[in-house]
């Protein structure tokens, strides 16, 4: 049965034994079944040490697959045919991409079947050596270099809390809660705030965290996750480019969808809070761990309340 003309699917890491059948569906049914590898050569030694990411659909069934080997090679990367063209292999290519970039490797490498060349070229690949037979299918070696990750170096942290009340000091605090943070930052508002954190700075400071290498974790807590004005946000964009950095949820509760301010609060300590959440207006600080742990309590309440934002779940996040 064909699959729906949807977008509706995800890409996540996935665990070799506890994810085994999702793999083994996925990959038989493309390499064994359609293409006519040998089963044999289908499963090696290599899988077991290698990081698997898998796409599934809407219902959380896996439609697409791939792997990342110690060797610094992508291979298996394999979508269902029904669910071909709707961008699942890019995506699953860039998680993997990605997850190469987040252990500092310097390139990737991977043997492309020949009409897939295009493409992988597409995606920043060069081939190189001459075609050969893998499987008795033609396939060429392609590489990619991975540009460095440039280091944070957080400047010095402003102890006590210090008033916000000009745009320019808003995105300064803004930006400066970013670099501040190591693993997790949460980020309460009602629309994602596109005028303050749609702004350049901010979303530089957002990729360097986000891909930073040290597992980050961006948690968006939204109010109105249909608000028109989310459309085309840049941080859904980067959202689609590591999806597994970021996460979205709405408010649910009454109570919750009341809450008047909004903020970003980081692990470290660093804030900026705005008693209300449509102005600039409020305090901000690099590292004020007291403050910082109410924000985060406060967030990791109203998130274990909250629901999936299923409205983005079109764009793949």
């Amino acid at each position: 049965m064909n699959a729906p003309l949807t977008t509706d699917f995800r890409v996540e890491p996935a665990d070799y034994r506890t994810d085994f059948q999702d793999l083994r569906h996925v990959r038989e049914s493309v390499f064994v079944v359609e293409q006519k590898v040998p089963l044999e050569l289908e499963w090696d030694a290599l899988d077991p040490v290698c990081q698997h990411v898998v796409a599934r659909d809407g219902h959380n069934r896996a439609i697409g697959t791939g792997r990342l080997s110690p060797q610094h090679a992508i291979g298996r990367l394999a979508v269902l045919p029904e669910w071909r063209g709707r961008g699942v292999g890019a995506a699953l290519l860039s998680a993997l991409i990605d997850a190469a970039r987040m252990q500092r490797w310097d390139a990737v490498e991977l043997h492309a079947q020949v009409d897939a060349i295009a493409f992988y070229r597409k995606h920043g690949f060069e081939a190189f050596g001459e075609e050969f037979d893998e499987a008795g299918i033609r396939h060429q070696s392609m590489r990619l270099a991975l540009a460095p990750f440039e280091e944070r170096p957080a400047p010095p942290p402003r102890m006590a809390l210090s008033a916000v009340e000009t745009f320019e000091q808003a995105l300064a605090a803004t930006v400066a809660t970013i670099n501040h943070s190591r693993r997790d930052l949460c980020v309460f508002s009602r629309d994602l705030d596109p005028a303050l954190l749609g702004q350049p700075a901010v979303l530089d400071a957002l990729r360097a965290y986000a891909t930073s290498g040290i597992d980050p974790r961006v948690r968006v807590l939204l109010l109105d996750p249909q608000s028109p004005e989310q459309t085309g946000h840049p941080w859904l964009t980067l959202a689609q480019r590591l999806p597994s950095a970021f996460e979205f949820r709405a408010c649910e509760e009454e109570p919750d969808r009341q809450y008047p301010s909004a903020f970003l609060v980081g692990d470290r300590g660093a804030l900026y809070f705005r008693p209300l959440g449509g102005r600039m207006e409020g305090e901000a600080s690099d590292a004020t761990p007291a403050r910082a742990r109410q924000l985060l309590e406060a967030f990791e309440r109203m998130w274990q309340r909250g629901r999936t934002c299923t409205e983005f779940r079109a764009l793949g996040i």
